[in-house]
């Protein structure tokens, strides 16, 4: 499990649960798989509460399931909670690109252009798991133009089944083309096209329909 540093005025329950979640979602935490409270404690340098806390946290979206008097399993995953984690984004991101380009005064998608030349660098440089970081952080820097980083932070809390078949798309899928993807969404913001940035949310968001095949190729033992 990789571990990072706890932010500061992070609780112990809240450090738990970003990281687990974050291994769960990067797949070192595989489907599947068993985790011992005591372990886990021991590698976060926590007391197990916290942890038990994190785990319990983690089962009320379906992400971890806790077995009594087992321990506690990473689900496998299961399409009907993709699907709807796909379907609250692609609501959500639909308002938000709509709400950019109808602003009266022209936003400054300066922070998007920035993001986007690094997503090519990854891509031209085989650098996954920075392009996974940056596609977040490009979506997220989206609901702060729109002023609902509420909102981002709701959705994120609901959307771990979805993240986790995007990690293996990453790996599965060798023409990607989330970095096309995003492109074309920037042009569509600075054109002010909200039809146009819609219509390339539910093409981006759905690619893993497409790629689904490949994905349970690559990951058999990970699905239900």
């Amino acid at each position: 499990m990789h571990v990072t540093e706890r932010l500061p005025k992070e609780t112990a329950r809240e450090y738990a649960l970003r990281v687990l979640k974050e291994n769960i979602i990067s797949l070192e935490l595989a489907p599947g798989s068993m985790v011992s409270e005591n372990e886990l404690s021991s590698e976060l340098g926590l007391s197990r509460t916290p942890v038990r806390e994190a785990l319990i946290d983690l089962s009320k979206t379906q992400i971890v399931d806790v077995l009594p008097q087992r321990g506690s399993r990473i689900s496998l995953i299961d399409y009907n909670f993709v699907e709807e984690s796909r379907f609250l984004r692609s609501v959500l991101e639909s308002a938000v690109v709509e709400i950019i380009c109808e602003s009266e005064v022209p936003m400054d998608l300066t922070n998007l252009e920035h993001n986007l030349k690094l997503q090519q660098f990854y891509l031209e440089n085989e650098g996954l798991d920075k392009l996974l970081q940056l596609d977040n952080e490009f979506h997220r820097e989206m609901f702060r133009l729109a002023n609902k980083m509420q909102t981002y932070h709701l959705m994120d809390s609901m959307t771990a089944h979805f993240d986790r078949v995007r990690t293996m798309s990453l790996s599965a899928i060798r023409d990607i083309k989330i970095v096309g993807d995003h492109a074309a969404l920037l042009q569509a913001l600075r054109d002010r096209n909200a039809d146009d940035a819609k219509a390339v949310i539910a093409k981006h968001l759905s690619r893993y329909k497409i790629d689904e095949q490949a994905i349970r190729s690559e990951y058999p033992s990970f699905f239900k």
